[in-house]
Order: structure tokens, then sequence, then C-alpha cells
């Protein structure tokens, strides 16, 4: 009695720690997201001479060398290249690009560990990028901040892995939260895209840092939705149409993005042929031109993104400020900036979104409603099929703006995006940087022990499957018997159909009366078809699989996916690295 009083009490302890250490790590980038922001509005003003740029209108001068004229913008990102080139390249070159997929790859194959120096090389690299005009985001540089932030607390608690990679969630969640107002948002990029699962202790723990972070970035910078974008409305059932056809072409442009981001990054790398930290500045130069010609592709650009949302522009330059986004981003990235790529999604998407509205506003002018509502779907949209975050970029959208009336067609056309972007790619704007430098996060990591062998090289025997007939009862006793939770499920012409579970036949005899009406009979009633594993896929990918298995194991198919022919559980996989003693 008393040994398992003290371990509940340790149980309590280890949660309350978790608890202290989310809510600090919330509070540390909440207090970072206020020193980002200052950092962008300074070096934006010291650069340009002006709040934002991109929305200053046309090609303004910087009052502090007026003497220049517009011409500035051509040597601004050479001088901010001469001064983040060098630290990044001396003290933390993971500090380069976008930062989201580091963070993926600490959390997927590291066990959370981020170098310490990366919050501060990454806050100055990041804003002197924006703040000397490179064309990026926000949500990079603040994910891999707050990551960084989550990670050296970890270290100094020292916490497990587990707990670590947990912290670096807490991290992400806590700098979207802060910097854009929007908490949940916060929570579901850091589950969705950092953790890549929504286990209740993992949620709980982001939730309290996105809480923490929230607070004082409210108490900062007020609690006015992010962006200002007027009301929209749906005023015609038909509409629903037109945005499902609008999210076909935002995530077309998703992994359009996508493609252009890397392509360029390519021939930047092939092009440069002088020392790495010289290249921003030199890139530096070319960037300066695309500004000199479309200077509202200055910075984040939020300003010109609501102008295009308000109807202000015609459809020819918002296709116009599409390309040039897509261009400058790239290029601001390929050069090595440092920055995010969220941002840019939404004003691609804004662009995209507002160019569709006024076309189909023209073709159909009694049914296409506001060409502002397109925008603002087309946001969410292009996001959606970039990042391939469903949930993150309908309720970033929601938050961002403030804007509920909108959220039916933002979440037809979200799903729509996301569909159309996983049958045209693999990757995602995020896991594409770390596919093509060899690795994959489903993957084990390089040495690991387990993880790499095939499926068919550690999977047991398949246990005896279940007839679709058995009756509940007769399930339930085989069930009690087998040393699995579940078993597979065969037709009357052995046909797999499934597995049934020990939870689903015990809760269906406790929950519905025998012979009830509608009531489940037999074990082929309960049958559900599990993730489907090959024989010949890697184990990692199992493992994977196996965290989220109704049961205790898996059955493994053969080739065409169409015949259980093993059985994969945890402990299988264990027994591959002791085979004689599973022989034994």
């Amino acid at each position: 009695m008393s040994r398992g009083v003290a371990q509940a009490a340790r149980v309590r302890e280890e949660h309350g720690k978790l608890a202290v250490l989310a809510a600090l790590t919330g509070i540390g980038a909440g207090l970072g997201s206020i020193v980002f922001r200052w950092l962008i509005k300074t070096f934006t003003q010291l650069f340009s001479g002006h709040a934002d740029y991109a929305g200053a209108g046309g090609h303004a001068a910087n009052p502090h060398v007026s003497w220049l004229g517009p011409f500035f913008v051509l040597l601004a990102p050479v001088v901010g290249g001469l001064l983040y080139g060098p630290l990044v390249d001396r003290f933390a070159k993971e500090a380069r690009g976008h930062g989201v997929p580091e963070v993926m790859l600490a959390v997927a194959q590291r066990g959370g560990r981020i170098n310490a120096n990366v919050a501060v090389v990454k806050s100055l690299a990041s804003t002197l990028t924006i703040g000397s005009g490179g064309s990026v985001g926000r949500e990079g540089p603040i994910v891999q901040i707050g990551s960084a932030l989550g990670s050296t607390l970890g270290r100094l608690a020292k916490v497990t892995e587990g707990r670590m990679r947990l912290l670096v969630a807490c991290g992400a969640a806590g700098g979207i939260a802060a910097t854009f107002n929007a908490p949940l948002a916060g929570v579901f990029f850091a589950m969705e895209l950092i953790l890549r699962d929504f286990a209740i202790e993992s949620f709980g723990a982001v939730v309290l840092s996105s809480v923490a972070a929230s607070v004082i970035g409210r108490a900062a910078f007020g609690n006015a939705a992010f962006l200002n974008l007027p009301s929209f409305h749906v005023e015609h059932v038909a509409q629903y149409g037109l945005f499902a056809l609008l999210g076909i072409a935002a995530g077309c442009a998703g992994i359009g993005f996508t493609r252009a981001l890397y392509w360029i990054e390519d021939a930047c790398d092939w092009a440069w042929r002088g020392p790495e930290w010289l290249r921003p500045a030199a890139g530096g130069l070319l960037l300066g031109v695309v500004l000199l010609a479309l200077p509202e592709m200055y910075g984040v650009g939020y300003p010109v993104l609501e102008n295009a949302a308000e109807g202000r522009y015609a459809a020819g330059f918002l296709l116009l400020l599409l390309v040039g986004k897509i261009l400058a981003t790239s290029l601001t990235i390929g050069i090595g900036g440092s920055g995010g790529v969220f941002a840019p999604s939404l004003f691609i998407g804004a662009m995209l979104g507002s160019a569709y509205g006024t076309g189909v506003q023209q073709l159909l002018p009694g049914t296409a409603g506001a060409v502002g509502a397109y925008a603002l779907v087309g946001m969410g949209a292009v996001f959606a099929g970039s990042a391939r975050a469903p949930i993150t970029a309908v309720v970033i959208l929601f938050e961002l703006t403030g804007e509920y009336s909108i959220i039916l067609p933002l979440m037809l056309a979200v799903v729509t995006a996301t569909l159309v972007s996983k049958l045209i790619s693999r990757d995602t704007v995020y896991t594409l940087k770390l596919r093509r430098r060899g690795i994959d996060l489903d993957a084990a990591a390089p040495g690991a022990p387990l993880g790499s062998q095939r499926v068919d090289e550690v999977m047991e025997e398949l246990p005896y499957p279940l007839p679709a007939a058995t009756t509940l009862s007769a399930a339930a006793l085989l069930l009690a018997h087998s040393e699995h939770g579940s078993l597979p499920v065969l037709d009357a012409d052995d046909r797999y159909v499934g597995t049934v579970t020990a939870r689903a036949v015990a809760e269906a005899l406790a929950e519905t009366p025998d012979g009830g009406a509608g009531a489940p009979a037999t074990a082929g009633d309960l049958a559900e078809l599990p993730p489907g594993l090959r024989s010949d896929m890697p184990l990692s990918a199992a493992l994977h699989a196996l965290v989220s298995a109704p049961g205790t194991g898996l059955p493994v198919l053969d080739a065409d996916r169409d015949a259980p022919v093993g059985w994969i559980t945890h402990q299988s996989a264990l027994r591959a690295l002791h085979p004689v003693t599973a022989a034994a």
C-alpha cells in the first residue's frame, strides 16, 4: 500500500515538474517574442526609414538617406547580409533558412536537443533579414527561438528525452501564440507539425505553455486580431462550389511555391563559389533589384496583404504580386537569409484568392460575393497546400483575422487543398528540405539500433484469426486467452476484413442489451481496418503506426495488401535486438 502511495506521489511530482517547465518555457517564448518583434521594428525603421516599407506606398525614399531616393533598396539587403552572414556562419549555421524543419528534425531524431546559441543567433539573423528587406515571415524564426529555449530549459532540468521533445514543442507553441496573438493556433501548430501526435499529456503541457506566452504577448501587443480585415459572409450556396475550386488552385499553388523555393535555392548553391559568410551580401544585390521593381515585397508584407483582401488591386497586379512573392521569398532563402515561409504562403494565398474572386465576380456577379472572402480562404488554403497542416490552417486563419463567418468555406477549401497537395507531392514545404539532405523523419535515426530492419525480419506468426461470424461471447473468450489485445478477422471466403479488439468487444457486451435492435452480434460487426503494414516496409514506419494501434499489435500484410501474413508488436521489434535470446 505504501509503495503504491509513494509511486503515486512520484507521478504527481513528475507532472507538477512538467507543468512548471511548460509554463516557464511559455513565459520565455512570450518574452522572446516581444524582443523579436521589437528588433524587427527597429531594424526595419533603420534600414528603410519606415515602420513597414511594404505599406509605405510606391517607391518611397528612406529619409535617413533621402539622396538615394528609392534606390536605397538596392543596398539595404547587401548591408543586412554583411551583418547576419558572418553571424550565422560563425555561431549557428542551423539559423539559416526557415527554421521549422530543423525543429522537426530535433524532435524526431535528436531527442529534442537544440543548440542554445540558436535562440540568440536566429533572433538577430531573422530580424536583420526582414528589416533589410528579406521577403520572409516571422513564424519560422520564433518557432526555432522558442524551441531552443525549451530545449535549453530541459537540459538544465535534466529531463528525459521524451520530456525534452515536449518542451521543444511547448516553446514552438508559445512563440506562435505570443507573436501572432493566436494561442489555439500555437497549440495545433506544435501538435500537428512539431510533435505530430495529439497525446493527452502532450496536449496539456503545450496548452499551458501557449496560455502563458499569450498572456505575456497580449500584455505587450494588446488583444486585437493580428490582421485587420473587413467582415465577410457567404451569401449564396453556390459559392461553396467556387471555394472548392479555389481549394484545388490553392493546393497547386502551395506545391508550386515549395518547388520554386528549393529550385531557386539549388540555383543559388550552383552559382555561388565564394565563402558562405559573404553569400547573403552578394545575393542581396539580386534581391534589391526585385525590391526596386516591386517594393511591396519588402519584409513580411502584411499591409499589402490587407489591401488585397479589401479589393484595392486589379487582378493582373495581384498575379504579379503572387509571382513576385514566390521569387522574392525563394531568393531571400536561397542567398542564405533567415526567416519563415508561413507569412509568404499567406501572402501568396491572399493574392491568388483575390485574383480568383475578382475573376468569378466578373463572370458571376450575382453569385460570387465579396472578393475579400476568397482572399481570406485562399490564405488558409495555400498554407495547407504547402505545409499539409489542415487543422492548423483553419485555426490560425480564424485567430489571425477574428473572422468566424467564413469558417465553413475555409474548412472546405483547406481540406481540398490538402488532398490536392498530397496527390501531387509526397513532401511538404518543411519536410522536403530534410529529404533533400537524405533525412526521412519517419525513418530510424542514423546509427539507431532499431528501425532500419524490414518488418518481415521481426514479425511474429499470425495469431489464429476469428471468422467474421464468431459471436461476441466466443470472441470475448478467445481474446481473453490471447496474448494480443486484438485479433484478425476473416470473412466466409477467408478474405481479410480487419481486426477486432478486446476493448471493442468488452464495450459492446457492456453497453448493448443482448439481442437489442441494431446491436453488433458478431466479430465481423466490430472489425475495423487498422493502418496497413506491408512485410517489405521499414520497421521504423511500423513503429510509428504501432503508437496509435487500437490493440497491442498490428497485422502485417503481403505486398498486395490483401492478406495478413504475420503480426508485429513492440515486443517483437525489441526481440530483433536479441535474436539469440529470443531463439533460446
